[in-house]
């Protein structure tokens, strides 16, 4: 039986997200959710991070931000604080628990990516992620 494109970008999702979520569970953290964290982490450095640089940065929908987030707040690995400018606005604040993360989440990510890309070259990897943004873009039209 041959696949088509999207079955093998749902077959490869599927294991990506088990294989991180295997890992991390010790952690008391989802792939997603680390994935997440490890943005926030990265990005607040260069100025406050927002739920709507979240979801664009992930291709996530309003409410699944939400309940990421939201769980992440709850287990104390992020903060949201409101903005002088304007209250709406609640900026994403990495706790110290979501440092003492970072690193075990990064050597996580590490991995998984090296398992995924075992074998293949850098310019393997390249066509694949041109093909990838192509496929996005033909899906976002």
């Amino acid at each position: 039986m041959t696949r088509d494109c999207g079955a093998w970008v749902n077959i490869l999702s599927h294991m990506v997200k088990k294989r991180m979520n295997a890992t991390l569970s010790d952690l008391g953290i989802t792939g997603v959710q680390s994935r997440i964290m490890y943005y926030i982490l990265e990005h607040c450095k260069d100025g406050p991070v927002f739920q709507k640089n979240v979801e664009e940065a992930f291709g996530l929908s309003r409410s699944t931000a939400t309940g990421i987030l939201q769980l992440l707040e709850k287990n104390g690995i992020i903060r949201r604080e409101s903005v002088d400018s304007d209250a709406r606005l609640k900026s994403l604040i990495p706790t110290e628990k979501a440092a003492n993360l970072n690193a075990q989440i990064g050597e996580c990510l590490r991995r998984t990516e090296q398992k995924l890309t075992s074998g293949l070259s850098d310019d393997q990897i390249a066509l694949f992620q041109e093909i990838a943004r192509k496929m996005y873009v033909n899906l976002e039209e």
